[in-house]
């Protein structure tokens, strides 16, 4: 192979089969006999359960089981996967409740029926009584101290402070101290795919089957062989395509749980698809926050202390632990110098969804409060706005920086690597920064108002301990790489591939990659966190590595020559300067794999023509970046239109720069959504009332415009690529830098600054009609 695959635009390998409707989901699992379920789900946002009556439902036409919650009531509660010292008061859910309900749309009973309309069917016959009880349906609910509890341990979850230098101090000497508050509201996931589950129990064998949705599958794995009392080698988690992820497939869900305990008791085949409705109402959310910040400033815009105190909705359950709100507390001083920072998060409890990481997790907060707080003071400072963020940019030589306090994964919060001044450089070169008075001006003679901003992120990425990673060559020369983790769109089937051909010096259509089935590598954490690039794709090329090492030394035996003097080029091993004398790779293998009786292998090396690699990590590489937006705003209809989107990127060194770009196009899709259009809407009593797409708004194709996206490449030193992720980053700053144009057309208006988020068409209009606020 002449050329390295390694840093090339390899067309993504998985697209003709998704593209020709050849992709194998949980949908597509067709099972002899296979039942179907449907879930009874609370009306209510708080209730007591006083009885179920199951009757009716169990004679209806095809059903042939309903399980009630007295069936599992000697399950424990699903485990808190993440825990952390501060949580005071955590609770998980039951696998149904036994008792009480805690939030609308919480399981409460199966149908399992022959049909899926069957099951559906028959819901409608199940009846179920409830006590109501009162509801903490906000933030300022759980607040009350006289107020109703979501749980007997009270509304409070966890309240945990990190700070570095003298705040309080810093902030009484600074020339400015700007006070704002901001609303954060909350968005759902919204993958393409809903979640699904089916299971298969082989009694001969012991063995239960999964196919599921999840983007966690060796966690899965773990948590069902606890449950179902076997060992993890008898349960198997095989994830084929998944129709996005973004977070909300991360979790383990009671209806993970209840599918295979329903398969092992029937008998037979059982599988669960979740309908969007019931995704909106049940699948968890995220971005729920409220901030009180202060940051203090010099006159000429350097920041001497920043305080955050915030409090986070967390639902009604934290299985996740408190992840999102303590990502939040460690981002909001992003790529800036803060040499005074303090952060208060206080997480809450309500009867809402519970809140687990949604594409992003907690960072897009962090960013709109810092990037929203720098715009302001630059007005108030009357500075340029790029001008005020120059000054307190950490400099590219100052790596690696520590920000002095400690990260999600109990680690200093060290940044290894970036050039934040470059990427905000050429961020407001491409957009035409220092031009665009002109076109503002332009614009106004026209009746059109138009405005401009920034923002920055950084991201920590490639989240340890490890990624599992086999690379095996079977004798028919095929390369086989088994990844723990699973794929949601992020083409691991072709970057994985590029790594091992190029390891393996064998052409790309020789590698199939398997992700995410739990046979294939039983060892691993899963797809999140912009993680699988740094631990995935290094632990691919080490297992790579390895097994040329072991292919040269067997074809060293071979051919009576020393490894260093052989070469491996298209899947052939060969010694130099002697022309046809050398050794098919799928040659090696059948060798390695089945000896002759009596033969040793190389230095008593193992069987067959295969390697594991686990890298771990000490710490998160840090992704960064600048986007910048201009938009156009409509004051009377409130109505907001992208013109102009700029993305510079740094995820290090890239794999694949075309997926990078991919990424960085869905991850700001995604950020336009949260900008302008998505929230999820409680009332007073904690009913949702966007619980349809006619009311929960998704970016179509006119509202989100033609990217344009720069790279700057700053290797990481913590790995032997230099990679860092790439997944997330685009999501990161969209809300912000759209929030800063939104609020540069309100500034010149004179109308009030933005501080919340979305920024719906209604609140944009009541902002331009104050008599309507």
């Amino acid at each position: 192979m002449s050329e390295r695959l390694f840093g090339a635009s390899v067309r993504r390998r998985e697209d003709p089969r998704l593209v020709t409707g050849r992709g194998q989901y949980v949908g597509d699992v067709a099972l002899p006999g296979m039942l179907h379920v449907a879930v009874a789900r609370s009306p209510h946002a708080h209730a007591r359960i006083v009885r179920v009556d199951a009757d009716a439902a169990r004679r209806g036409a095809g059903v042939v089981h309903v399980m009630l919650p007295a069936e599992v009531a000697a399950y424990e509660r699903l485990p808190l996967l993440v825990p952390h010292s501060s949580l005071m008061n955590p609770a998980c859910p039951e696998l149904l409740p036994q008792a009480i309900v805690s939030y609308p749309g919480q399981a409460v009973a199966c149908v399992v029926a022959e049909s899926g309309a069957q099951a559906e069917d028959a819901l409608e016959a199940l009846s179920v009584e409830y006590e109501v009880l009162p509801a903490v349906a906000s933030m300022d609910d759980a607040l009350k101290p006289d107020g109703p509890r979501v749980h007997a341990g009270g509304n409070v979850a966890a309240r945990y402070t990190q700070h570095v230098g003298d705040v309080a101090g810093a902030l009484a000497g600074a020339d400015l101290v700007l006070r704002e508050r901001f609303p954060l509201h909350r968005g759902a996931g919204m993958a393409m795919e809903t979640r699904g589950i089916a299971a298969r129990w082989d009694a001969d064998l012991s063995q239960m089957t999964v196919w599921s949705t999840t983007q966690s599958p060796q966690i899965l794995r773990r948590i069902l062989a606890r449950y179902l009392g076997l060992g993890e080698h008898a349960v198997r988690v095989v994830t084929r395509d998944i129709g996005g992820g973004f977070g909300p497939k991360g979790i383990v869900y009671p209806e993970d749980v209840l599918i295979p305990l329903l398969a092992r008791t029937l008998g037979r085949p059982v599988r669960c698809l979740e309908t969007r409705h019931e995704h909106l109402l049940a699948a968890t959310q995220e971005r729920d926050q409220r901030h009180e910040v202060e940051l203090g400033l010099t006159r000429d815009g350097r920041i001497v202390a920043l305080r955050d105190s915030f409090v986070h909705d967390c639902g009604a359950f934290v299985s996740w632990g408190i992840i999102v709100p303590l990502i939040t507390s460690v981002s909001v001083p992003g790529p800036y110098r803060v040499p005074n920072y303090e952060v208060t998060l206080t997480a809450l409890y309500t009867n809402r969804v519970p809140v687990t990481p949604v594409r992003g997790a907690g960072r897009p907060q962090a960013v709109f409060v810092m990037e929203r707080m720098l715009d302001l003071a630059a007005e108030r400072l009357g500075l340029d706005r790029v001008a005020i963020r120059e000054r307190n940019l950490i400099q590219a030589h100052e790596f690696p920086y520590d920000v002095g306090i400690v990260s999600r994964d109990n680690s200093p919060r060290r940044y290894d690597s970036g050039n934040y001044p470059e990427c905000l450089r050429r961020a407001a070169e491409a957009i035409g920064w220092k031009d665009f008075a002109v076109a503002r001006e332009r614009a106004w003679t026209e009746g059109r108002a138009i405005g401009i901003g920034v923002s920055l992120f950084v991201e920590d990425t490639g989240l340890g301990p490890y990624e599992g990673i086999r690379v095996r060559v079977d004798p028919g020369g095929r390369v086989f790489v088994f990844s723990g983790a699973s794929s949601q769109g992020q083409a691991h089937e072709t970057t994985l591939a590029q790594i091992v051909a190029d390891g393996l010096s064998v052409p790309l259509d020789d590698v199939v990659v398997v992700p995410g089935d739990t046979d294939g590598i039983p060892q691993g954490v899963g797809t999140f966190a912009s993680r699988v690039a740094v631990l995935a794709g290094t632990s691919a090329a080490h297992a790579s590595a390895e097994v040329r090492k072991k292919a040269l030394a067997v074809a060293a035996a071979e051919l009576e020559a020393a490894p260093e003097d052989l070469t491996i080029e298209d899947g052939v091993i060969s010694v130099r300067g002697v022309p046809g004398r050398g050794l098919s790779l799928a040659a090696v293998a059948a060798i390695a794999s089945a000896p002759r009786p009596g033969y040793a292998l190389p230095g008593g090396m193992d069987p067959g023509l295969e390697a594991s690699g686990f890298v771990r990590v000490l710490q998160s590489t840090y992704s960064s970046g600048a986007h910048a937006a201009i938009v156009e705003v409509d004051p009377e209809t409130g109505a907001v239109r992208i013109l102009r989107y700029v993305a510079v990127d740094d995820c290090g060194v890239m794999i694949n720069p075309m997926i990078v770009e991919g990424q960085v196009h869905g991850g700001i899709a995604h950020g336009i959504g949260n900008a302008l259009l998505e929230e999820i809407v409680y009332d007073a009593s904690g009913q949702m009332v966007t619980g349809t797409l006619m009311d929960y708004a998704l970016p179509r194709a006119s509202d989100v415009p033609s990217f344009e996206v720069l790279h700057v490449v700053t290797p990481s030193p913590l790995n032997p690529l230099g990679v860092k992720g790439a997944g997330e980053g685009g999501t990161l700053p969209a809300p912000a830098a759209i929030a800063n144009a939104i609020a540069d057309v309100l500034r010149a208006r004179g109308d009030a600054n933005p501080r919340e988020m979305p920024l719906t068409r209604e609140r944009l209009w009541r902002h331009g009609h104050p008599s309507a606020r």
